[in-house]
């Protein structure tokens, strides 16, 4: 093989060193994109006179026929090829002739991979938005059922108020749309076509990058060419939305793996997408759940691992970056992550009288008796301290708030009313909560009806 550079060299590249320093085996995933990118640009070098329109066609049919090729699985790659881009340009230039060595005109390799990965990255924002909307609308179809459902809603893992499931279900809800805004605001960022930088400095041929970025689907084109070639912040960008996606979709997880327990018993999977014990006959593991919480893992440390390449290295491009290849591809799993898990939604069973019975233990409506002292002029401090000695001394007695008459609240503070007792019922509190952003039934199918039409926009 002739090396690219082979006209500064006097000796060949030791076989070793090309097998440490080659590409070829991370260049596979970006290959069509690269023919693409290559496509576009040959197409403007025509259109501009830097080669003839004879010559540029000529390329982009050979071009094209590589590309077919390639989706099909049947495109040779040589093995001794440093990278994509000149195993495309070796095949390209046996079948086509010389003329092949003129797609490099006004280009280089630096600002080639840049257009790459920027288009790669724009393909794997739109996967993980579809994953993540895929996510949240099986969690808004589950919540529309259960806008009255009541359960215990949580501090600190210990039972605190009475929600309903559908205004739990809508929490997850929010994170996802905050990360659909991310995705979005990311993908502005890495619609910028890189060509025309050529290795670091511009070039000197009358080139329009605007075309080829507007045949690409790229909104803009950079501002700067050393920029151009050594950004890699929309790769560092896509890693750290993944993350905090997966970093969601964990937290449902747990969850998920929490409910399905025999403790709590809030929920059942469904046998599709469960698995079981090869020696315990009884088991049902939520191991969907698990993978998904186990994930997130991985892809916070592809974070890591990407910011701490970036970090080190000087302007322009550096080799550096051809290592951030692996963490990038390892982020494309998040998005498989969030589909299972919408699946496991899905599929969940509810068991909403045993989540209606544990909100009738714990003292879940504590809150409801002080804010009844509170609403008749009593400080609120006040009110939490004499609220306080009834949860302590019913506890010691082996008691909850069930049970209790108006002659039990008085010998506490005479303040108390008859009221009182309605409004320590579970359902009577969750439908107190009128406030906007609230529990209460009918904001609950606000919230509902204002994230669908959020989601349907796309």
């Amino acid at each position: 093989m002739t090396d690219l550079w082979s006209g500064r060299f006097e000796k060949g590249l030791d076989p070793r060193i090309r097998a440490f320093t080659s590409s070829l085996d991370l260049d596979e995933r970006i290959a069509l994109i690269d023919v693409r990118g290559s496509i576009a640009h040959a197409r403007m070098l025509g259109r501009q006179g830097i080669v003839t329109q004879a010559e540029a066609d000529a390329i982009v049919a050979g071009l094209e026929r590589i590309a077919d090729e390639m989706r099909k699985g049947a495109f040779p790659w040589p093995a001794d090829a440093e990278d994509v881009h000149s195993a495309v340009e070796r095949l390209l230039r046996e079948r086509i002739g010389d003329v092949a060595g003129k797609l490099h005109t006004a280009r280089s390799r630096n600002d080639q991979v840049a257009l790459d990965l920027r288009l790669f990255v724009l393909e794997l924002l739109g996967s993980l938005d579809g994953a993540v909307v895929a996510l949240a609308t099986a969690l808004l179809d589950r919540a529309a059922d259960e806008v009255g459902t009541v359960m215990p809603g949580y501090t600190h893992t210990q039972r605190a108020q009475p929600v309903s499931l559908a205004h739990h279900l809508l929490a997850h809800v929010e994170a996802l749309r905050r990360d659909r805004e991310r995705i979005a605001q990311s993908r502005a960022r890495t619609a910028v076509s890189p060509l025309g930088a050529a290795a670091l400095a511009g070039s000197p041929y009358p080139i329009d990058p605007s075309a080829v970025a507007a045949e690409l689907g790229l909104a803009a084109t950079s501002r700067n060419s050393i920029d151009a070639v050594a950004d890699r912040d929309f790769v560092a960008e896509l890693a750290c939305v993944s993350a905090l996606a997966a970093i969601h979709a964990s937290r449902l997880a747990d969850e998920v793996v929490l409910w399905t327990t025999s403790e709590f018993a809030f929920a059942e999977l469904s046998d599709e997408h469960a698995t079981g014990s090869s020696i315990m006959p009884q088991k049902k593991n939520a191991d969907v759940a698990e993978l998904v919480r186990g994930r997130v893992g991985r892809a916070i440390g592809d974070v890591v691992a990407i910011l701490t390449i970036l970090k080190g290295i000087p302007l322009a491009y550096d080799s550096d970056l051809q290592e951030q290849r692996v963490p990038l591809y390892d982020v494309a799993a998040v998005a498989p992550a969030l589909e299972a898990l919408a699946l496991l939604v899905r599929g969940l069973r509810f068991d909403r009288a045993r989540m209606r019975a544990a909100t009738e233990r714990g003292m879940l409506t504590a809150t409801d008796l002080a804010d009844h002292l509170a609403r008749r002029g009593v400080p609120f401090r006040e009110a939490h301290e004499v609220v306080g000695r009834i949860v302590r001394e019913r506890l010691a007695a082996g008691r909850d708030l069930a049970g209790l008459t108006l002659e039990d609240l008085r010998r506490y503070d005479a303040r108390f009313e008859a009221a009182a007792l309605e409004e320590i019922d579970p359902a009577r509190s969750m439908a107190a909560r009128r406030s906007p952003g609230g529990t209460a039934p009918e904001r609950v199918r606000e919230a509902l009806a204002e994230a669908r039409a959020a989601f349907a926009e796309r």
